[in-house]
């Protein structure tokens, strides 16, 4: 189980690097400029390139806000291994052309739409390259200008360490199941070092949230949270959600917990706060294949483990819709 987690992240990267080698590319699609060397991914309707991969969109729909959509974040905003991922250069961000910010784009009728987004990222990496398999992302602040009209963004889980977090409570659950090993391996000492953690990471986002502002004076800002990724009662699903009993309810509060620091750091800085955990409820990693949003340690449909599906991606974007009133 613990190196089935430590190399989860790689594993799914060369996944989707070599889904991405045996891809036909649709011809006649011509590339917009958006950074790096391009490459065409996408249909009809809109023209994809490497860098972060950006998007111009054909419609010219009523209400379409004039300026660019830019999506920034982790990979709950990358959209990992969802299709078509990876879109974009570096392969290693494993961004999807089905991100929520790029289904919201869409549906707004955007007629530029720029992904810096990148699997793994944290607060640090906004304002520093990050390197991934197959290259390096630029800072994502540096894809943030002046005419943006909206600038997404979620970021925070890989600040407390989620990969890691999961890794330890899948193999303490291996030693007490109907336990909570979990909890009290992050509470000993009286001490709560998740919710420490996530105390910690409040004034990086703010921090993230005021360059924002600073750099588009005139985008709507959206810091997007976290789908539901357990069940809102009961104790789970082991082995496919691989957690002792009792640890469930916990990591569940944690993440709610993770949601509320974001709530109210967007809420100090005048940003958006866009609930996607309500409307995930119900639809967690322990739901049928028809009905989860968001899926397990063995993915029934293309997505990360504990990531968001395609389903859940268009779940995240009705939200930012909503959110900016559309």
């Amino acid at each position: 189980m613990r190196a089935g987690f430590r190399h989860l992240r790689l594993a799914g990267t060369a996944l989707a690097v070599a889904t991405l080698l045996t891809l036909v590319l649709p011809a006649g699609v011509q590339a917009d400029q958006a950074g790096p060397a391009a490459a065409a991914l996408g249909g009809p309707a809109a023209a994809w390139s490497d860098g972060p991969a950006a998007i111009t969109l054909s419609s010219s729909a009523p209400g379409t806000l004039n300026g660019p959509f830019v999506a920034l974040g982790d990979s709950f905003a990358a959209g990992d291994l969802i299709p078509r991922s990876p879109s974009g250069t570096p392969a290693g961000c494993l961004r999807s052309s089905h991100s929520y910010g790029a289904d919201a784009a869409a549906a707004l009728g955007m007629t530029r739409y720029v992904n810096a987004a990148c699997t793994g990222a944290t607060t640090a990496d906004m304002t520093r390259p990050q390197s991934v398999l197959l290259g390096t992302n630029p800072p994502q602040l540096s894809f943030v200008a002046p005419d943006d009209s909206v600038v997404t963004l979620t970021i925070g889980g890989d600040d407390i360490g989620f990969l890691g977090i999961l890794e330890t409570c899948a193999n303490l659950g291996l030693t007490d199941l109907f336990g909570h090993p979990c909890q009290r391996h992050y509470t000993n000492g009286g001490t709560d070092q998740l919710l420490a953690a996530i105390n910690a990471t409040a004034p990086k986002v703010a921090g993230v949230l005021q360059q924002i502002h600073a750099l588009a004076p005139g985008a709507r800002v959206l810091l997007v949270g976290y789908p539901d990724i357990l069940p809102s009662t009961g104790d789970g699903c082991w082995p496919l959600v691989p957690f002792a009993f009792g640890d469930v309810p916990y990591l569940r509060t944690i993440e709610i917990d993770v949601n509320q620091m974001l709530a109210s750091a967007a809420a100090a800085d005048g940003a958006t706060f866009v609930d996607t955990y309500t409307a995930t409820t119900g639809h967690d990693a322990c739901q049928p294949a028809s009905v989860k949003d968001v899926e397990g340690l063995l993915p029934t449909s293309p997505a990360y483990p504990f990531h968001p599906n395609q389903r859940g991606q268009q779940v995240m974007a009705d939200q930012v819709l909503a959110a900016l009133g559309r």
